[in-house]
């Protein structure tokens, strides 16, 4: 395993330890569920922008796409528990 230093303001090391103090966790076990955490959620926000990339030149490629108010519409139904009918795509452009 790798050891790694990093230097903590004195503050924000006082505000970790007072919000560990009675979880029976150390320090270092918090700030590496925190670090695990925030590198989640950051290859999550990446496969995101890729995803909605790849979307947008498919979009652009076919020109194909989906009206708003019928999505609304369909997501509206199945939330409240009513059989809806999948919108169907549409060229939005000549």
């Amino acid at each position: 395993m790798a050891v790694t230093t990093i230097k903590l303001p004195d503050e924000l090391k006082e505000r970790i330890a007072d919000v560990v103090r009675d979880t029976g966790k150390s320090v270092h076990a918090f700030m590496l569920d925190a670090i695990e955490q925030q590198t989640r959620l950051a290859e999550l926000r990446r496969q995101f922008v890729a995803d909605a990339l790849a979307a947008e030149a498919d979009a652009l490629k076919s020109g194909l796409g989906f009206s708003a108010a019928d999505v609304h519409a369909y997501i509206e139904a199945l939330a409240k528990g009513r059989k809806a009918r999948r919108p169907r795509a549409k060229q939005w452009r000549r």
